[in-house]
């Protein structure tokens, strides 16, 4: 048999044996097998996550690293004058554009300061379409369905998770049964601030402890990290899209959310609502049964597990006109 014979043989056997996991076998198995046929052409920082989260060794540093004290000394260092002598290294490495950036270089007091940089008002355009739903941040985005059942559940990943975990508020849970989960998931040289996309009435902020998980996609094979991660959240009631709830999360080494507004306030679509400190993050929307679409190239991408890159002021979907909120806050 030839060697090419050899090959499509090889790659037909695969391709069954995951058909038949997927038939027959169970989430962790189908995850485990995933992994282990996973193409050599990850990033540096993937094939350092795959070791950190996927052996014994790194799971053992794991659990040290992902303690908020960590997070907490990463962003103290950070926001040193030293740290300063990381900012261009990054600049080069990520192919930063710094021509839309308010500061020059040499006007940064830290590497946090950079981080959290700010660029021109015509950098990022906020979409005015009439019921446009629009991207609150820069970021991969990916929708999910979350089941019209009692619990309320939703799958990312191989992992399932139900939204009394994510909020943990039962009675808040079931306003969004039905309706979608939009993750929008931050990289270290996407720009970390974020705004409000709608127009409406911000309830207080709510916040829960946790620990600091990547959001990687890596991470979600090994851990339920957004039912683990810290993060804060607050409920937007609007007059055409329902309340969505709003969230923030923290992650690896990311010492800080930070929010503009944590009490009760009027605010507007476009209008600055925080940033993040150093480190990757992830916005997550809650948006109620029938209340806003994705677009359908988003939802495809979705369906096939693959992100979909969006910068902030982009539109994402429609909402679906309604005379007034059902739900106060």
């Amino acid at each position: 048999m030839t060697n090419n014979k050899l090959d499509k043989t090889t790659k037909n056997n695969k391709q069954k044996n995951f058909v038949n996991l997927k038939r027959t076998g169970s989430s962790s198995a189908l995850a485990k097998y995933k992994r282990s046929h996973i193409s050599d052409g990850l990033s540096s920082q993937d094939k350092f996550l795959r070791k950190l989260y996927g052996t014994k060794a790194g799971r053992m540093l794991l659990k040290v690293l992902i303690r908020p004290e960590i997070s907490i000394c990463s962003g103290w260092l950070m926001d040193r004058p030293v740290s300063k002598i990381a900012i261009r290294p990054f600049i080069k490495k990520n192919n930063i554009d710094m021509s839309k950036c308010v500061k020059n270089i040499d006007e940064f007091e830290s590497y946090n300061d950079f981080f959290k940089r700010k660029i021109t008002a015509d950098a990022r355009i906020t979409d005015d379409t009439e019921f446009g739903f629009v991207s609150p941040c820069d970021g991969r985005l990916t929708v999910y369905n979350i089941y019209d059942t009692a619990s309320a559940k939703f799958n990312i990943k191989d992992s399932q998770y139900s939204l009394e975990q994510l909020l943990r508020d039962k009675k808040l849970a079931q306003r969004y049964k039905g309706g979608r989960l939009w993750l929008f998931r931050l990289c270290v040289d996407d720009y970390h601030r974020y705004i409000y996309n709608v127009d409406g009435i911000q309830s207080e902020v709510r916040r829960i402890d946790g620990v600091y998980h990547t959001v990687n996609p890596i991470a979600s094979e090994y851990y339920k990290i957004y039912k683990e991660n810290t993060r804060e959240y607050c409920l937007i009631k609007t007059r055409d899209a329902g309340t969505i709830v709003f969230m923030e999360v923290g992650a690896l080494l990311v010492g800080k959310i930070e929010n503009h507004f944590v009490r009760r306030h009027r605010v507007m679509k476009g209008q600055e609502k925080g940033n993040f400190a150093f480190g990757g993050s992830t916005i997550i929307l809650l948006t109620q049964k029938n209340a806003v679409e994705p677009f359908g190239r988003i939802l495809e991408n979705s369906a096939r597990h693959v992100e979909t890159k969006v910068i902030q002021g982009e539109l994402v979907g429609y909402i679906n006109k309604k005379e007034s909120s059902q739900y106060n806050i």
